[in-house]
């Protein structure tokens, strides 16, 4: 239903009065398609939600009666108004040219509009299709999402719009190289820890700028140690071992040395954990802090450990 429809608008129209009353046309005369000169509406129109739609009609002066319809509601008849709908109203009636507007478009106002003209006591019509196109807009993401690395997602971005919006995906990384779905359904199986970031949704159909939305997938992987080299410090120098480690989430580190754990707060030494890096430090170093010392990362998904060595240099 259109302008005046039943089912979409809170309001009603009058009772439609039909053309053959309207134009007080003698029974047997049939409705007629206009001639190759009146009268002529516009090609299809095409507006955008929200827009004013002008539908206008040319004409001559061997017009006498003249109306606007939507499909069979009649919307104006010459200067009166048969429809209750605020948002339709008259542009013009001159000799030349008949044309109403329509505000604030709306979906359900699409269709076919007739001008329909009486002269000689032949009605004649001409019709136009008012098209709305409808800007796109994403009304259903998946939600972030935290998953073990190898398993498999799934993730669905669904968009509205008319035309019909074209929806992509791409991964927000400096690694990732253009599209990686284009569809609304994006499927990685097997997921790496190198997959993991922003994914963003794009629907666009030329009607307005593309919408956007961003989805965060979190790959969770046991720690692996990345850096775990031994120092040489001299008798009553200062000394410090570090132990970095990639994990998700963040690595828990503790530190050993001939299997018993080194604790916050033993005199002279200090352990200081932050995510990815653990340091263990040697305020004054002694021919007993030398040896080998065991670093250990964890986390829920696993574990690993690391040797480093604390070796004594001589001073030059």
């Amino acid at each position: 239903m259109g302008v005046c429809g039943y089912l979409f608008l809170p309001w009603k129209c009058l009772v439609v009065v039909s053309l053959r009353l309207l134009f007080l046309v003698p029974t047997g005369v049939p409705v007629r398609s206009g001639d190759a000169t009146f009268p002529k509406a516009m090609d299809n129109v095409t507006v955008r939600q929200g827009e004013s739609a002008t539908l206008r009609c040319t004409i001559d002066n061997r017009v006498t009666r003249v109306a606007w319809l939507n499909r069979s509601t009649i919307l104006y008849a010459g200067n009166d108004k048969w429809c209750l709908d605020p948002r339709v109203v008259l542009l013009s009636n001159t000799q030349t040219q008949y044309s109403i507007e329509i505000q604030n478009v709306d979906v359900y106002d699409e269709g076919p509009y007739t001008c329909s003209v009486q002269t000689d006591n032949h009605p004649k019509t001409s019709r136009v299709h008012l098209i709305v196109q409808v800007s796109p807009k994403i009304v259903e993401i998946s939600s972030d999402i935290s998953i073990n690395e190898g398993n498999n997602i799934s993730l669905t971005c669904i968009a509205t719009g008319r035309p019909e919006p074209t929806v992509t995906w791409r991964h927000i990384s400096p690694k990732a190289v253009g599209f990686v779905s284009e569809d609304e359904y994006l499927e990685i199986q097997g997921i790496t820890r190198e997959q993991s970031g922003e994914y963003e949704c794009s629907a666009s159909n030329d009607v307005a700028a593309p919408v956007v939305r961003r989805v965060k997938v979190t790959v969770n992987y046991p720690p692996y140690i990345s850096e775990a080299k031994g120092t040489g410090v001299p008798v009553g120098q200062k000394g410090t071992l570090q132990c970095e480690a990639s994990a998700v989430p963040s690595a828990e580190f503790q530190w050993f040395k001939d299997d018993k754990r080194l604790v916050e707060g033993k005199k002279g030494v200090k352990v200081e954990n932050r995510p990815f890096l653990s340091k263990l430090t040697f305020f004054n170093v002694s021919e007993h802090d030398y040896g080998n010392y065991t670093c250990v990362a964890s986390n829920k998904l696993g574990h690993t450990n690391a040797s480093i060595m604390l070796f004594g240099e001589t001073l030059p």
